[in-house]
């Protein structure tokens, strides 16, 4: 017996053998595949290079310190800092949050 142990919104658990084919994040259904978008532009980020335009006309500057493995930008203006993977294929959701909460009412995660 091999799965996930899922819990419901009336507190019973069900074991799923296999979550990516029936459950999103807890929910049944299809997977909608999420974009981070600019608001001002209505540009949906598409590519690390769109994302760096963007984030430095902002006033984010690249950072070279941390670990080579990510790609990382920061603001001389606060402590925040913004990490994603190399690879634009892992830039999930949790990134996608990350940069929303550190550039208020800029940016807006969607369903595709």
């Amino acid at each position: 017996m091999a799965g996930v142990w899922v819990f419901k919104n009336n507190g019973v658990m069900q074991l799923v053998e296999n979550p990516g084919s029936d459950y999103v994040e807890g929910k049944r259904g299809a997977s909608k595949q999420k974009v981070l978008v600019h608001l001002p532009s209505g540009q949906v980020v598409s590519s690390y290079k769109s994302l760096d335009q963007i984030l430095r006309n902002l006033g984010w500057e690249r950072y070279y310190g941390g670990d080579p493995d990510l790609y990382q930008f920061h603001k001389h203006s606060s402590i925040d800092l913004i990490s994603l993977p190399k690879d634009f294929n892992k830039f999930s959701t949790v990134y996608m949050y990350d940069i929303v909460v550190k550039n208020p009412n800029l940016f807006h995660v969607k369903d595709m």
